[in-house]
């Protein structure tokens, strides 16, 4: 029917850079779209913006596993489908900060809270015709590694590295999501290089100003950076599991890609989310 949203699709981290981007390009298309973010502020700028009745703000700290929960609780409400989740959101840390949660605030909002959104989410998500979702992060970066004996950094933390072991976490996740998964939801794991988002949100001045200066020279356009996730939401790929790194696919057989270890960290997060249930 005319006027009718093609698509549903959900962003976490959608109230800037590159989250907001990809949300103002689908409603463009006419689809219905939800941003998960923790700034009111920010999210009442992006809904008076836009200025579009399909789109949602949902405000929420998503380091929080009940606010995850809750979240996701909201959209089952709302929706019988979900075409595309678009994961984004991320923070810096300078110093080693716990949740309500007893985690390590890194991990727990860069890759927990990826992996309940589209864990929880995926009876929607496979309720939808060719249903997607793409993980924003570091693929095809070897840097850094899962700290096995001590994935919640309560020694010798340091901002980097915590965004590091987040990330590789990351590349584990989207491995384990496909392998052997019945699910119909294609996963795909994007890298988009240095792009100019989200870089005066740094909290450590220094690097804020070194990331500035740098972009001038050599970060990406946003534009640039979302164009391939807009177009995925319209044609996912067609393997369960695709990792691209700026423009070129990711060697499957890569180190930071084992699915040895992809099941290791499935089994230490469920085993974790058991513990604090």
């Amino acid at each position: 029917m005319p006027g009718t949203p093609k698509k549903t699709v959900i962003i976490s981290g959608g109230t800037d850079g590159m989250g907001r981007a990809v949300a103002l390009e689908r409603l463009a298309r006419g689809d219905r779209v939800t941003v998960i973010g923790s700034s009111e502020d920010k999210g009442r700028a992006l809904l008076a913006h836009a200025a579009d009745p399909h789109l949602r703000f949902v405000r929420a700290d998503l380091s929080s596993i009940a606010e995850v929960e809750r979240v996701v609780a909201g959209i089952a409400a709302e929706y019988e489908a979900v075409d595309a989740l678009a994961l984004f959101a991320n923070r810096v840390s300078r110093r080693r900060k716990e949740t309500a949660d007893g985690l390590e605030s890194t991990f727990a909002l860069y890759y927990l809270s990826r992996y309940l959104l589209s864990h929880r989410l995926l009876p929607l998500l496979d309720a939808a015709p060719a249903p997607v979702v793409v993980n924003v992060a570091g693929v095809g970066n070897t840097a850094g590694g899962i700290r096995w004996d001590d994935p919640q950094m309560t020694r010798r933390y340091g901002p980097v590295r915590a965004q590091l072991q987040a990330g590789r976490a990351n590349d584990l996740l989207g491995v384990a999501f496909a392998d052997g998964a019945t699910t119909r939801t294609r996963y795909v794991a994007y890298h988009p290089g240095f792009t100019r988002s989200g870089i005066d949100s740094h909290d450590i001045p220094l690097i804020r100003g070194s990331l500035r200066f740098l972009a001038r020279f050599f970060a990406r356009p946003v534009a640039e950076s979302v164009r391939p996730i807009v177009d995925w939401i319209d044609h996912p790929p067609p393997d369960a599991h695709t990792a691209v790194d700026r423009g070129r696919q990711v060697d499957p057989s890569l180190k930071t890609l084992r699915p040895a270890d992809a099941e290791r960290l499935a089994a230490y997060t469920e085993d974790l989310l058991r513990s604090l249930r």
